[in-house]
């Protein structure tokens, strides 16, 4: 059997990190961050297949993060999470790289098929 792929969930609500766990705790090993630069750190030491990242965050926004994220690993894959529906951040995300987009509060179907199909 083939190891679990690793996943990096980073947000700065912890109910939101504790809500994505139960959804993908079964079948991913999941690490997670409370903002950017912990993001960073963590995906500097050991990269993650996917990172999940919060849009909007203190002191360093998703973007900011997304932009980091991939320059300390280029092939690295990310699902961006927002509460705010918004065209405009999604695009943007997607421009800098992002593979997807996904809006809370959270379907449990929608991150498993999302996750799945990304990673």
């Amino acid at each position: 059997m083939s190891a679990k792929k690793r996943i990096l969930i980073c947000d700065d609500e912890e109910g939101v990190r504790e809500s994505l766990k139960l959804i993908l705790e079964d079948d991913y090993d999941l690490s997670f961050a409370k903002d950017g630069s912990e993001a960073i750190e963590k995906t500097r030491k050991r990269p993650a297949d996917l990172v999940i990242l919060d849009i909007k965050m203190p002191s360093m926004s998703g973007l900011e993060t997304l932009k980091e994220l991939k320059k300390c690993s280029p092939n690295i894959k990310v699902i961006m999470a927002s509460g705010y529906k918004s065209v405009e951040a999604a695009s943007e995300a997607v421009k800098n790289g992002a593979s997807d987009y996904i809006i809370k509060p959270f379907d449990s179907k929608e991150v498993l098929d999302k996750v799945a199909s990304t990673i």
